[in-house]
């Protein structure tokens, strides 16, 4: 495996752009629904405070009189009379009063580092990652709102990334039916069903987060030895990645527990090509072949993912402890909590080789991740962290290529930590360290031919200070600065060369209406 090296820095820089635009998240909808401000759910948007915890917990309605607070009227679809002759009559729903199309834009400008090519020159055939870059980001547009009865919906779709409609499409799209416990006599809010296309159920959602970057760990894909005639496991798959399935989830992300259990489809493709090269001392001296190999999804196996995690209020006053928010003497405050979670995901993967001789061998090889996450709140003070473990089985071929064998599984552990602070309601700062630990950088440390390369080591660390304003409730600017460890490139005697840093400043804009 040698993918780092054969990555062009243009391909970086786009992809750089791509992640740090997210997936569409406020919904300013709900503000002219309710003649309230952004603030009312939002911290920062789309950073969520309880009362917008609660406000999603229900199905986007108040989680109180919600009748009461709604400035314009839902409308009726059928007679509430209708209840009492169903199955005879179409059951009753409604439809928002208003139509709830949101819009968002964001844009951005990145400064590098001054020796951020030193370990690939430009050339005629490599333009190199420029010093500056201003980089249009994410044009989407969003609806989100309920149907009466607990049913609430949400799509979002992407029409343009990096301003030339790339990598664009469906974001989430689902309904979510809540509290359909209360037909079996559950507990309020014990059972929900969502079916769609959607996020899981992440401990901190990497779609609808506030940084200007996502957080490391939930790209990490994961890539396992190839033995020069392959396959090997390349599995993309990613949490920063939508799901498509059925989702059943219980209790509330503002206190007590929260649970969730979804079945999926496998997303796990990934091709890769692998040349046995007489060259390469790993071919053992077998001619020289190019196998097709790859991973590949599995539509007749479903991933499983589960979520368990417990929120513990720490007010001293048992009614505000137990409300869905803590009173302060200016008014409502978030709660001063303990949160605690643990994850699980459990998938396969399917490598094949394609031989010459037409013959395709398979192998259908587990994965998991699994990991916990923590916050902690007090008042304006939000510090926050997870770690994840990942490992796939992997298999190659062997010598003869008459099988597959069994060959080290592919392994990556890592997280992040935050904290965040709202100096002021307006003004929030941002301190990260992101730390990723993966196989894949250590099998990228052989270099093959002259070509210099970005070489791997034990950690890919970074260390993320940022500062965010609120310029109005629903328009931002951010500024944030990637601090990564000085790197070498090395040569075909595994000399180092170079030192070089690949640090980011980075500035954006972005509006929601």
């Amino acid at each position: 495996m040698d993918m780092p090296r054969r990555l062009s820095p243009l391909f970086t820089l786009v992809l750089t752009v791509v992640l740090l635009t997210g997936s569409s998240h406020a919904i300013p909808a709900f503000s002219r629904q309710y003649g309230t401000s952004c603030s009312t759910c939002h911290v920062d948007f789309p950073k969520l405070n309880d009362f917008g915890k609660a406000f999603k917990d229900a199905g986007f309605k108040f989680p109180k009189a919600d009748e009461d607070f709604i400035k314009v009227p839902a409308i009726m679809l059928g007679a509430p009379a209708q209840k009492e002759l169903w199955p005879h009559s179409i059951w009753p729903g409604t439809l928002p009063g208003l139509p709830m199309i949101g819009l968002r834009f964001n844009t951005f400008f990145q400064v590098y580092s001054r020796n951020r090519n030193k370990f690939a020159p430009p050339d005629q055939f490599n333009p190199g990652i420029p010093r500056t870059d201003f980089q249009p980001g994410l044009f989407s547009i969003f609806t989100a709102g309920n149907f009466g009865d607990g049913i609430a919906f949400w799509v979002d779709e992407d029409f343009s990334v990096g301003g030339d409609n790339s990598a664009g499409g469906l974001g989430d799209g689902y309904l979510k039916f809540h509290d359909i416990g209360r037909l079996f006599k559950l507990p309020k809010d014990a059972l929900n069903l969502r079916v769609g296309q959607f996020e899981i159920d992440l401990p901190f959602s990497p779609a609808r987060s506030w940084n200007l970057s996502g957080w490391d760990i939930y790209d990490e894909a994961n890539f396992g030895a190839a033995n020069g005639l392959g396959p090997g496991v390349n599995n993309s798959f990613a949490f920063s990645s939508p799901g498509q399935g059925v989702e059943l989830s219980g209790g509330h992300n503002y206190g007590g527990y929260h649970y969730s259990l979804a079945v999926l489809n496998q997303n796990t493709s990934g091709t890769s090509a692998a040349t046995c090269d007489p060259a390469n001392p790993s071919c053992n001296g077998a001619p020289n072949v190019s196998p097709a190999v790859g991973i590949f999804s599995d539509s007749n196996f479903k991933d499983l993912y589960g979520r368990f995690q417990y929120r513990f209020n720490l007010e001293k006053d048992a009614a505000s402890r137990n409300d869905i928010q803590a009173a302060g003497a200016t008014g409502p405050r978030d709660h001063t909590y303990l949160q605690l979670g643990t994850y699980y995901f459990y998938g396969r993967s399917v490598q094949r080789a394609n031989l010459e001789s037409g013959t395709v061998l398979t192998a259908r090889e587990p994965f998991y991740r699994t990991g916990a996450d923590f916050s902690f709140n007090y008042r304006t003070f939000n510090l926050f962290g997870m770690w994840m473990y990942g490992r796939d089985q992997s298999q190659v071929l062997n010598g003869a290529q008459t099988a597959l064998i069994t060959a080290p599984a592919a392994h990556f552990n890592g997280g992040f930590l935050e904290a965040d602070y709202l100096a002021l309601p307006w003004l929030m700062t941002i301190l990260r360290y992101d730390r990723v630990q993966s196989t894949a950088d250590f099998l990228n440390t052989n270099p093959l031919d002259g070509n210099f390369f970005l070489p791997a080591s034990a950690t890919r660390n970074r260390i993320t200070p940022g500062v965010q304003f609120l310029i109005h409730a629903n328009i931002k600017t951010s500024f944030e600065y990637q601090i990564r460890p000085k790197q070498a490139g090395t040569d075909t005697n595994g000399n180092p060369v170079g030192p070089l840093r690949t640090n980011q400043a980075v500035a954006g804009l972005e509006w929601v209406y």
